[in-house]
């Protein structure tokens, strides 16, 4: 009887075993994945952070600064340009993301890949509204230069 035990416990030992080996290279993959994910998070953070002074009704518009505002020397055309390349930088993030999801058929890397791409969908709606008000408004200086 102590032997028939002793078997059972090593057959349920050695199983153990087997699933965490089995596993093993499925969470070391989560895991990397994961902190690579969480590297391009931060990174479209960085690229919304650094376009948050870029205001176009600043540049369009009569200045507003005060003592402690940045300094803005950018035209409305520099600042189109720059707010165009940082919005195809989230995006280009937002699908970099993706392809960590391509071949892990983990829930929690697919959830991660989704939350990144829809963060940088919505900060680069955000970018392209202050796009289109730099496109108003240069519209709007062309006519007002155009004699009737």
């Amino acid at each position: 009887m102590q032997t028939l035990e002793a078997a059972a416990n090593l057959v349920v030992l050695i199983g153990v075993i087997l699933i965490f080996l089995i596993t093993l290279q499925k969470r070391l993959g989560r895991h990397a994945a994961l902190r690579a994910l969480h590297q391009l998070r931060s990174l479209v953070h960085v690229i919304d952070m650094h376009q948050l002074t870029k205001d176009p009704s600043l540049v369009v518009g009569p200045e507003r600064n005060t003592a402690a505002s940045p300094k803005r020397e950018m035209t409305a055309f520099e600042l189109g340009r720059y707010l165009d390349y940082a919005s195809e930088m989230l995006s280009l993030t937002g699908k970099i993301a993706a392809l960590y999801a391509q071949d892990l058929d983990d829930p929690v890397v697919v959830e991660a890949v989704n939350d990144i791409e829809m963060l940088a969908t919505n900060l680069s709606r955000k970018i392209w509204q202050k796009i289109a008000i730099l496109q108003v408004a240069a519209q709007g200086q062309i006519q007002a230069m155009v004699p009737e």
